[in-house]
């Protein structure tokens, strides 16, 4: 049997689900293609990480009506400390009062959660879960995947957006600059004697960045934070196999009880870290967007605000090629898509790289250019407006989605 529609989104994480109820919003329909069932996808421990949603990216969610079911989980970012170890000399990123917060803080599973809620009775939305793609194909008049179950979907075009091992997009065969950064993310939550304020903390230390990234107080009126601690990757298993008890020191020494007692909430998880992006993002009725299109070091909390960016231009040209009349796989809006994104992640990316290279370093002389570095940031004004706007996802072109 072959049900069509016009969009084939093959991979439901955060950015697919958000390209379908973006989509939807303009009347576009879409199969939503899936390894994972809903129920996994949402699941207590699937994910443990928290995200950084930025104020154009909370736009996006406003504007196809998320902001309401959100709104009371998030945590408000209202500063951000960059400091090197605990020593002198912190910069603080705080906006002026008319710039309001510098985004939210959410955990990866409140976003599904809300997402899977808003599409689950939208009819313009086609969810296949727990199944693998066997083919694709992309022909000249639309595309289509054959399922485990032979199940054919058809639809006008074919978006990629598995992450970053997208087999789709491997298969298109897109050329993709990457290298890995030889370090790896511990996560896990922490529960404080002190309120953290609203403030998100970046501290280096010569191993890596040690990231503390507000959240809510818990059902029980505890201070929560999600740690995002980067380690070389030889080290990371010594880290991994620690007590409870004597991970939760190295933790305390990093950082000097400006939170007080601690605890650990929840399971330690790890990733590795590497830089990845496509030299294009479309082929034949074919889209890349978020992972699938480019990966990023965490240092700058910008990886899924890039993807959702992504998201906001897409059906921004969509839509315009629908008022003309275009078929949605049109090879001229499509290149559009191409090259109003390319720069724009091109420069988040360049940036995000450049930071990891600056603060992040290992060595001997890590300390001293990290320093060099903050103080150079201090003392000019535009760079570190430019920081800020990029840390709001404020900067460049935005999509009509993304603006409030």
């Amino acid at each position: 049997m072959t049900d069509k529609r016009e969009l084939l989104i093959l991979g439901g994480g955060l950015v697919g689900m958000t390209l379908a109820l973006a989509a939807a919003k303009k009347g576009i329909s879409s199969h939503v293609v899936d390894r994972a069932d809903p129920s996994e996808l949402t699941a207590e421990g699937f994910d443990g990480r928290a995200s950084a949603i930025s104020t154009a990216s909370w736009n996006l969610f406003r504007n196809i009506g998320l902001a309401d079911a959100l709104e009371p989980h998030g945590c408000r970012i209202e500063n951000i400390a960059v400091t090197d170890g605990m020593k002198p000399g912190r910069i603080d990123f705080q906006p002026e009062p008319h710039e309001g917060t510098l985004g939210r803080m959410f955990p990866n599973r409140t976003l599904r959660l809300a997402l899977f809620e808003a599409a689950k009775d939208q009819p313009l939305i086609a969810w296949h879960g727990s199944t693998n793609v066997m083919e694709r194909h992309r022909g000249e008049h639309g595309v289509s995947v054959t399922l485990a179950d032979d199940t054919v979907l058809e639809a006008k075009l074919m978006v990629g957006a598995e992450g970053r091992g997208s087999p789709t997009r491997e298969e298109a065969g897109f050329t993709m600059a990457h290298w890995d950064y030889r370090h790896r993310a511990i996560i896990i939550g922490l529960c404080h004697e002190r309120p953290h304020e609203g403030v998100a903390w970046e501290i280096f230390y010569p191993d890596g960045p040690f990231a503390l990234l507000p959240l809510l107080d818990d059902g029980e009126g505890r201070h929560r934070s999600a740690l995002v601690w980067t380690v070389a990757e030889k080290d990371a298993a010594g880290f991994l196999a620690l007590s409870d008890r004597a991970f939760l020191y190295e933790i305390e020494k990093r950082m000097e009880g400006i939170f007080g007692a601690l605890a650990l909430a929840g399971h330690r998880s790890s990733y590795p870290l590497g830089f990845q992006h496509t030299a294009k993002l479309v082929k034949h009725r074919l889209a890349l967007i978020g992972d699938a299109a480019h990966g990023m070091h965490p240092i700058a909390g910008q990886g899924l605000n890039l993807g959702l960016r992504d998201v906001g231009a897409l059906v921004e040209v969509l839509t315009e090629g629908q008022r003309l009349g275009l078929d949605r796989g049109d090879a001229q809006m499509l290149a559009r898509y191409e090259k109003w994104r390319a720069l724009d992640s091109l420069m988040v990316m360049g940036a995000t790289d450049s930071l990891t290279r600056l603060f992040g370093v290992p060595g001997k002389l890590s300390s001293v250019i990290r320093r060099v570095g903050m103080a150079g940031i201090q003392r000019a004004p535009i760079l570190k407006r430019w920081f800020m706007d990029e840390a709001r996802g404020m900067s460049g072109q935005l999509p009509e989605l993304l603006k409030g």
